[in-house]
């Protein structure tokens, strides 16, 4: 499945999701919803990825953690708050680049509708 595909699973799970549990829940409970949606439409999932940083020779892994990579293409970045901010897609950017990945969706469950709390963020994108 090409990444648009992914995307679109993933946003059709996201919107179910947020219907069926509402917003405000802690966003590791959405984390984990939707890891088990995910991994029941077939798709290869990983939770709480930590991802190394190289730096001038240095290797380590103090870097970040991703919450979700769907496919090892996707990186989904959760969060339940009551507004984004700017931060919150410049942060997914760097996750994209740091893993020369192209695609990442932030999801903010905290939104009254869940259209909302939708952003996907691309980097160098290449299907």
């Amino acid at each position: 499945m090409n990444t648009n595909g992914i995307t679109g699973q993933v946003i059709d799970a996201s919107i179910n999701l947020h219907r069926d549990l509402g917003p405000g829940l802690l966003e590791s409970v959405y984390e984990v919803c939707l890891y088990h949606e995910l991994k029941e439409r077939g798709f290869e999932v990983e939770r709480q990825v930590k991802v190394p940083i190289e730096y001038k020779g240095l290797k380590f892994d103090q870097g970040f953690v991703a919450d979700i990579i769907v496919n090892n293409a996707v990186i989904l970045e959760l969060k339940s708050v009551q507004e984004t901010s700017p931060v919150h897609k410049k942060q997914l950017l760097t996750y994209l680049k740091l893993m020369d990945n192209n695609v990442g969706l932030l999801l903010n469950f905290g939104e009254e509708v869940m259209k909302q709390g939708i952003h996907r963020v691309v980097n160098n994108y290449r299907d």
